[in-house]
């Protein structure tokens, strides 16, 4: 599997509280808000929110509040003027942390990332420094109990997957940005159930790190997750065995 990080951010997910649970799809809300301005309601009609529902799925978001995320943003004609940044940082230990913020004051948040980012001893990369580390990938994470294997990697395969991986947690399904919805589909046909389905950005190389960098990346990482306007944090960090990264 492609490094630590998707499972300990499933375990999370599972793991939240409410209060969290509601700034979570305060954030889903804002996404679903950008992809219905840029193309429109109908998801059928519209790839971007598919992938945003899909989000919302894994993150058990409510039908309600996705169905008024989706009529608020359609019927909006002077809602904020949301844009989307991507921060790139050198964490401490040299390893990536690509940050992605949808805001609609950009010189707040870029002065909440700087500041979580120099607290952390980490410091703000130049363009593409981190971005070029990263593959922009679908990615199916799957429960060991919810499939048997080779029946699971033959049926990803067939239906364009790029690669497939096991371990004692379950399954990674990899797949190219534009085979992720028929790869998913095939998957949901057979009644497979599964613990995250998105187009993510996947480390093309991991950092090791070990207990106390661990800690110290993840501490990095909550701050930022915390931030009502960052969407996502994506690290290359390889955390040691146990470790929630």
């Amino acid at each position: 599997m492609a490094g630590h990080n998707k499972w300990s951010k499933v375990k999370r997910q599972k793991g939240v509280t409410d209060a969290k649970k509601a700034k979570v799809f305060a954030k889903l809300a804002r996404e679903i808000g950008i992809a219905v301005r840029v193309g429109g309601p109908e998801a059928d009609l519209n790839p971007r929110l598919r992938m945003i529902l899909l989000k919302c799925r894994s993150a058990n978001m409510p039908a309600d509040n996705i169905d008024r995320a989706i009529k608020k943003a359609a019927g909006d004609d002077d809602g904020a003027n949301y844009e989307e940044l991507t921060y790139e940082v050198f964490a401490p230990g040299g390893v990536a942390v690509l940050v992605h913020a949808n805001t609609d004051n950009r010189n707040r948040t870029a002065s909440d990332v700087r500041h979580a980012v120099t607290k952390a001893g980490g410091q703000l990369a130049s363009a593409g420094a981190v971005t070029r580390l990263f593959e922009r990938k679908g990615q199916i994470i799957i429960d060991r109990e919810a499939a048997e294997e080779d029946a699971l990697m033959e049926l990803a395969l067939e239906a364009g997957a790029e690669d497939f991986a096991a371990d004692e947690n379950g399954y990674e399904i990899v797949t190219g940005p534009n085979d992720f919805e028929p790869v998913h589909k095939a998957v949901e046909d057979k009644g497979i159930a599964t613990l995250s389905a998105e187009v993510t950005y996947i480390a093309q190389q991991t950092t090791a790190v070990d207990e106390a960098g661990a800690s110290t990346i993840q501490r990095l990482v909550d701050v930022l997750e915390e931030n009502d306007d960052v969407s996502d944090v994506f690290t290359n960090a390889d955390f040691p065995g146990g470790s929630e990264g």
